[in-house]
């Protein structure tokens, strides 16, 4: 008699740790789609912790235009200088340094925006 409640109690702890895994899930954002019987089902939304491309997309967008108008308005050589002190720097400025190094994207976008800042 007493293995039989056993059991009873596991297989209750094992649902509630499966509901709540699965509200946990639906916390995040859910679906909800009317089955032919009429029943509502939600399902989680699945993905949630990654970072989206449209973010990463207009991150990398930023970064190249920062870039484009510190060169238009530093000049390529000025620009350079400053470049070549961060690299001297810790290894976070050298990182900045090496984000920073200018590109065939940057270096077309700063000659563009160029005539437009002076």
């Amino acid at each position: 008699m007493e293995a039989a409640m056993v059991d009873n109690n596991v297989d209750f702890d094992q649902r509630i740790r499966r509901l709540n895994k699965k509200h946990e899930a639906l916390s995040r954002g859910y679906t909800a789609r009317m089955r032919k019987d009429g029943l509502i089902e939600l399902k989680p939304r699945r993905g949630g912790g990654r970072m989206p491309l449209r973010a990463l997309v207009l991150l990398c967008g930023a970064v190249l235009a920062f870039k484009a108008f510190l060169l238009a308005s530093l000049g390529p050589d000025s620009y350079d200088a400053r470049l070549s002190r961060l690299a001297e720097g810790t290894p976070v400025e050298q990182a900045g340094a090496w984000v920073m190094q200018a590109d065939p994207a940057s270096l077309f976008l700063a000659e563009q925006i160029g005539p437009i800042l002076r």
